[in-house]
């Protein structure tokens, strides 16, 4: 058992150097859609690695006044198929005596998501939990009410004190956007049934999309350990202040863009001339507009195929800006800040590949056949 300890941790520590490597891009898990304990549904990109750190302080009374850290480190992988694998790690643990960390390896898959148009964003979660010697399960909701996203969440954990016994907990929370790079949030969560001894679960932070950059940052104070589903359902006396960083890390920029394989093409609709925005080329009137994005540093999606005639819109979902850039130097879109679009309408047959200015990894290709 020591030797696979020994084992696990030198290969954390190796995807942990790895993922601290200074980097260009890659999708971003911002913390401004979800609060401190409450994973929001989040399931990251595929093709994209996630390392995300949280450290969380208190401090003895006097005279020693000594600080003491409880990090958890989170090592993930975005799947295809919406789905998250990673492994939770932290270096204290108050779950079992004499076990000094605590391991959580998870799997998360998203099962419906508001962006695709369903009214919320529905995921579930299984875990197992080495210090518990158990499996854990989470069932989470989100909706998004304009700059507002409420959360909640069912879970079911094995109880680390008593073999064999089963308990519940539920957690709700909620962020509020202050602007586009700024949100507050806030969560709570309790076991059912508590027991003497065992406190409500509860943080609240500032956090904060870092410009221009995959990376967010959350300032707060929790009264919680660990980011477990264990750690973050069970409460302590002492409050303790801290941040968590995200780092994300695109494949693309070292494997390739997966640009070549096609994409089913979004719908289209009949738009007229003057829904152009200013800094969008304007649509042919009574053309067809089919709508792409710019998401987790690659275009969504990343081949489209239109009849001539038709406008594609792109929109920039990331945290920076991007360009739809002409191969062939036939288009440039220049900087796409995030959150806003630009138009281009596609009048000749033919195959125009494209990418981004800033992120060559970035590659897509738009494919006009004859009307």
């Amino acid at each position: 058992m020591r030797a696979w300890r020994s084992r696990s941790r030198a290969g954390l520590c190796a995807l942990a150097l790895a993922a601290g490597t200074p980097a260009g891009a890659a999708g971003a898990q911002s913390l401004l859609d979800r609060p401190p304990n409450l994973s929001g549904a989040w399931v990251g990109t595929s093709g994209t690695l996630y390392f995300n750190f949280m450290h969380r302080f208190t401090a003895s009374a006097s005279p020693e006044r000594k600080v003491s850290n409880t990090p958890t480190f989170t090592v993930a992988a975005g799947l295809p198929s919406r789905t998250l694998l990673g492994v939770h790690y932290a270096t204290n643990s108050v779950l079992a005596p004499r076990y000094p960390n605590e391991w959580e390896f998870f799997a998360r898959h998203r099962l419906f998501s508001q962006d695709d148009g369903a009214p919320l964003d529905v995921a579930g979660q299984v875990g197992y939990n080495l210090a518990a010697e158990g499996v854990d399960g989470e069932v989470s909701l989100a909706r998004r009410l304009g700059p507002l996203r409420v959360i909640g969440a069912a879970r079911v954990m094995s109880d680390p004190f008593e073999t064999g016994n089963t308990r519940f907990a539920a957690a709700g929370g909620a962020t509020f956007r202050l602007g586009r790079w700024w949100a507050v949030a806030g969560d709570a969560a309790t076991l059912l049934n508590r027991e003497e001894g065992e406190e409500m679960a509860w943080s609240a932070g500032l956090h904060l999309a870092i410009p221009h950059t995959p990376h967010s940052l959350s300032v707060h104070a929790s009264n919680t350990y660990t980011t477990t589903l264990q750690g973050i359902s069970r409460g302590g006396e002492r409050v303790r202040y801290g941040f968590e960083f995200t780092v994300p890390l695109t494949l693309r920029r070292w494997f390739g863009s997966g640009g070549g394989v096609a994409a089913v093409p979004p719908p289209t609709e009949a738009v007229p001339a003057a829904a152009a925005t200013p800094s969008a080329e304007a649509p042919a009137a009574g053309g067809a507009l089919v709508r792409a994005g710019m998401r987790g540093f690659a275009y969504t999606p990343a081949r489209i195929e239109v009849a001539a005639g038709t406008t594609v819109e792109w929109k920039n979902e990331d945290p920076m800006a991007h360009t739809v850039t002409a191969t062939d130097g036939g288009f440039d879109s220049g900087l796409i800040e995030p959150g806003a679009t630009w138009r281009r309408t596609f009048d000749t047959p033919g195959t125009y590949p494209f990418s981004c200015t800033p992120h060559p990894f970035m590659k897509g290709t738009v494919v006009v056949r004859a009307p």
